[in-house]
């Protein structure tokens, strides 16, 4: 009986390793974004670049379909040092936002987004409940808003923006829940190498860290007050 505690007791603790390097991975990969961003605006580096500012927001994107194709074959050394690449590269794109919100109201819904965040991730992860099945719906929902996105583009219409952003805040909270029970689900099911899990680590606060950035955005067009 004490073999069997001792073994389930071990593996709490590997599990509880596991979430907490994710959650590490996360928040450098935010922390670090957020420093990259400050320091490209107040620098003046952002008004410099002038058009040159879309490079920066257009190239995460092209980075996100590099690690999909490719990050399989990828050394975990390879993969942690593309996540920080890619967090700071994203934190350059997001220099755009202290020229258009107060930075009382960026922090005010950087709070919210975290409350909002944290709420989610504890909920897939303690829920008993399966819901695996959201997957394909939250899949669904989220190439709905890419689209509707690139469609008010061209519109510029508002009613739409604020249509866009409720969605956008229910479905990356979903998507939070979601990548948090995945994750837990991922790990108790694996026997996978060491080097495997680690870099599943990454590829899932990747994961996260993305849910963050969006659900911080789609608050911030709701709530954020513009300069």
């Amino acid at each position: 009986m004490s073999t069997i505690t001792d073994t389930r007791t071990s593996y709490d603790e590997h599990l509880r390793q596991f979430m907490l390097a994710i959650y590490n991975y996360t928040a450098l990969g935010i922390g670090l974004s957020g420093v990259t961003a400050w320091l490209t605006y107040s620098s003046g580096l952002m008004a410099a670049m002038g058009s040159l500012i879309w490079v920066f927001i257009l190239a995460p994107l092209g980075m996100i379909f590099w690690y999909s194709f490719g990050s399989r074959n990828w050394s975990f050394e390879f993969t942690r040092n593309f996540y920080f690449a890619f967090t700071a590269l994203m934190g350059v794109s997001l220099s755009t936002i202290f020229a258009i919100y107060t930075a009382a109201s960026i922090a005010q819904v950087f709070f919210i987004t975290a409350a909002t965040f944290a709420s989610a991730s504890l909920y897939g992860y303690t829920t008993k409940k399966d819901i695996s099945g959201w997957g394909s719906f939250l899949l669904i929902g989220l190439i709905g808003i890419i689209i509707a996105s690139v469609v008010n583009i061209f519109l510029a219409s508002s009613a739409l923006q604020f249509t866009i952003s409720i969605i956008g805040v229910l479905i990356f909270t979903g998507l939070t829940a979601y990548d948090t029970q995945n994750a837990k689900t991922a790990f108790l099911s694996s026997n996978a190498p060491t080097e495997d899990l680690a870099k599943f680590a990454i590829g899932t606060a990747m994961s996260l860290y993305l849910n963050f950035i969006n659900l911080f955005q789609m608050l911030l067009s709701l709530l954020g007050n513009r300069e």
